[in-house]
């Protein structure tokens, strides 16, 4: 029986750690949690949200424009968020509706596809 969600894994190009903490921890407010040290030499880092964890790890040569595959994050307050991307400069991709929720998607610095979205 599967029992719960522990994380997921999006990654980056091979050395961009800092710029995806920058991304992820400041923009976002995402919290960094350690990684156990027998990971530590692999590259990426972990996040926490709420009770899971978004694990970012590191691999070149993906095209993550090519793909659907993507994170969402639900928010209380889905404005507040598009105003504050909009004005960091990250172009806002309006998503099909959905009932009972408000959601658009955007792209991170990376190209990994990212949904907000807010419960109506």
């Amino acid at each position: 029986m599967i029992i719960g969600l522990h994380h997921v894994q999006i990654t980056i190009p091979k050395n961009e750690e800092e710029q995806a903490k920058n991304f992820y921890c400041d923009l976002l407010g995402l919290e960094e949690v350690i990684k156990p040290e027998t990971l530590q030499g692999r590259g990426g880092f972990w996040l926490r949200v709420g009770n899971q964890e978004v694990h970012v790890g590191t691999e070149n040569g993906v095209e993550r424009l090519a793909t659907k595959a993507h994170l969402a994050y639900q928010v209380n307050n889905l404005h507040e968020w598009r105003n504050k991307l909009e004005e960091n400069g990250i172009e806002i991709i309006e998503s099909v509706p959905i009932p009972e929720m408000k959601r658009f998607e955007f792209r991170d610095p990376f190209h990994n596809r990212v949904e907000m979205l807010e419960l109506l």
